[in-house]
């Protein structure tokens, strides 16, 4: 039996907004779900649904087997943390621990035992008289989690409670409540906007855009195999590589990936050949991440491109080098609300640039950004939309490449750069994964 069940839940404001769109998946017993996506794609609201602080337009939503849509928060036994920590500042923390149990009629000496331990758990043990507003924010956070903790629900919910959080404090808190989760044997549903804090916390990973569910697996699966164009743009530091790319097919030998003047060539006994042939004569989106790009002396046979460096960014423990490999970068936009050619600082300091060169008027059409395609078939292609993959914008691509700290390049620098073939992830127009049998 699973701990929570989503069947086809969306949920529609009375202005028209749809916040939930026919979502659909469970959460099994014992597991650390994370809800993952930009602010304002509905994974606040698919929390308070389940905690039955909103109602479900349409769908069921289902715990432990029974549907709860009916249900009142009580009734559902779930105990939620919030991102603003809620507490009581005219409550000690003692008394703010304790209130759950208090309202269900625990004994004063049995709660303060409880409260006790909780607190010491938690490394709150010695400021259990003192008020919210004399706690620091970790504190706060800590004080709230054991006000959830101490009733031992079934069901954990917590709403971004890192956020307010300074950097440091959030990769402990983090830490700290994966391990509390777990050894209490308690499911929990967590929401984040923080890619960081999914990966890291999580069992499985369930990542919404606009109110529609993308993708759900583990990290592993989802970072390492995304279902969807978005969620291949959303996920990672530096982000992927997406590339548009025209295929050709050489029959028994290869599937030739021409990214503008250059080309890589996907071996036909890869059994992803098969998927992307069907694309013959076409462009497609391709993705790399910067991990699987390696540093080379010379060029190699269909799986080394060559670029000079456009610039780097130093991190202390690695260099990103941003290589200009002549190719055209698809850029997905987060919230697909519209779609921007260039932006206005793009535009500003473009025609900054021929101001001061002589290039001429900076109202140009800006060809080398247009949004505007040329599809193989005749005729003009609008880029636009791609679907559940997200809006897209076009740009020449600034291939990112994982270097050694500090490394004696310099802009402009040639470097070639060996791609593992088997590391490429393939997109459609509209943003789906186009090698189906993906997982």
């Amino acid at each position: 039996m699973t701990a929570v069940a989503l069947k086809d839940v969306t949920k529609v404001f009375p202005d028209g907004t749809v916040a939930v769109d026919n979502v659909n998946f469970d959460v099994s017993p014992g597991e650390f779900m994370v809800l993952l996506g930009p602010s304002g794609c509905g994974k606040s609201t698919l929390l308070r649904m389940i905690a039955g602080l909103e109602g479900a337009t349409s769908g069921a939503i289902l715990l432990d087997g029974e549907v709860a849509n009916e249900m009142s928060p009580r009734e559902r036994g779930v105990a939620m943390v919030f991102q603003d920590f809620a507490l009581y500042p005219h409550m000690t923390v003692a008394d703010n621990i304790g209130f759950p149990l208090r309202l269900s009629g625990v004994e004063p000496a049995a709660r303060s035992e409880q409260v006790a331990q909780v607190a010491s758990a938690l490394g709150i043990g010695d400021v259990l008289e003192r008020k919210p507003a004399q706690l620091s924010g970790g504190q706060r956070q800590r004080v709230a989690m054991g006000r959830a903790i101490v009733r031992r629900p079934g069901l954990f919910l917590m709403d971004e409670p890192l956020s307010n959080l300074d950097s440091g404090l959030r990769a402990e808190l983090r830490a700290e409540i994966s391990g509390l989760v777990r050894e209490l044997g308690v499911t929990c549903v967590y929401v984040t906007h923080d890619q960081a804090e999914a990966l890291t916390m999580a069992d499985r990973v369930a990542i919404l855009r606009r109110g529609v569910l993308q993708d759900v697996g583990t990290p592993t699966q989802v970072y390492g195999r995304p279902a969807t164009l978005y969620v291949a743009a959303f996920l990672g530091s530096p982000r992927m590589n997406l590339l548009e790319a025209e295929v050709y097919v050489n029959l028994d030998r290869h599937v030739a990936l021409h990214l503008g003047d250059q080309a890589l060539y996907l071996p036909w006994n890869d059994v992803r050949a098969r998927h992307v042939a069907h694309f013959h004569g076409e462009r497609i989106i391709v993705g790399v991440r910067a991990e699987a790009l390696i540093p080379v002396a010379s060029a190699g046979a269909g799986d080394v491109l060559q670029g000079r460096v456009r610039y780097l960014e130093h991190h202390g423990h690695e260099t990103l080098a941003f290589l200009d490999i002549g190719a055209t970068a698809v850029i997905v936009d987060e919230m697909a609300g519209q779609v921007t050619p260039v932006s206005t600082m793009q535009q500003g300091l473009r025609r900054l640039v021929n101001r001061f060169t002589g290039r001429g008027g900076g109202g140009g059409s800006d060809d080398d950004v247009a949004t505007h395609v040329t599809s193989r078939r005749g005729g003009p292609r609008d880029s636009r939309v791609f679907g559940d993959g997200g809006r897209h914008h076009r740009r020449p691509a600034e291939l990112a490449v994982r270097l050694a700290p500090y490394p004696a390049l310099s802009h402009g620098a040639p470097l070639s750069v060996r791609v593992r073939l088997e590391a490429l992830h393939f997109f459609d127009e509209r943003g789906k994964r186009i090698d189906v049998g993906w997982r």
